[in-house]
């Protein structure tokens, strides 16, 4: 048998580590973990890697831009579509928090919108023409990372950190970089502004030596 475990507690009663899980289950053997911050693209070679196997006007392309220049989950992803953008701004309502977001549309997502026609309500369907489920996304995109050859660990959450990453190493504050991802608390965006911090300070160091 299995026992689905949601929010670190296992249905049938005890409990796992605290760690944010995408999916857990256990088994008689063992308990299986995901912990949804290791589901990353590590460097932007993994990025350049994507890019170089999906080309501009395929559906992987297409759902490659809408996580990573919006930084949304995949739940907010599939529920684009071109009627919410509105001279050159995107409104996102975020599923999991209710939050209203504008974002302006990034340059390479309108060149990969562009390149995708649609007649549909969502800028993502399945291949029968329906929306995806948010995890039947995540499935997809996890195809789309494995046709790749990326890593097993690079999965669409992992867009969204990335495009946090990218925007502390520009040098935006916390604030800015939760205007884009529609945190709530500022705790999780401050480690990505931490190591930029650091890795700007530790340049600036090592040049003060003689």
């Amino acid at each position: 048998w299995q026992k689905q475990i949601t929010s670190g507690k296992l249905l049938a009663g005890g409990s796992c580590p605290h760690v944010k899980l995408h999916r857990c289950f256990a088994t008689p053997i063992e308990s299986q973990m995901i912990d949804i911050t290791q589901l990353l693209f590590r460097s932007d070679t993994e990025i350049a890697q994507f890019e170089s196997t999906h080309a501009l006007g395929t559906r992987a392309r297409l759902a490659f831009a809408l996580l990573l220049y919006t930084g949304q989950r995949r739940s907010d992803v599939v529920r684009m579509g071109r009627q919410h953008i509105k001279a050159g701004k995107i409104e996102v309502v975020q599923d999991k928090t209710g939050k209203r977001l504008i974002l302006s549309v990034h340059s390479r997502l309108q060149e990969a919108i562009e390149a995708t026609p649609s007649n549909h309500l969502t800028f993502l369907t399945t291949a029968n023409g329906k929306p995806f489920t948010a995890n039947g996304f995540g499935n997809f995109f996890k195809d789309c990372c494995r046709e790749a050859g990326l890593p097993e660990n690079c999965a669409a959450h992992g867009l969204r950190k990335a495009m946090s990453t990218r925007l502390a190493n520009a040098g935006n504050s916390a604030n800015q970089i939760a205007a884009v991802t529609g945190h709530t608390t500022l705790s999780e965006v401050s480690r990505y502004t931490r190591a930029a911090n650091q890795e700007s300070l530790a340049t600036e160091a090592m040049k003060s030596i003689k």
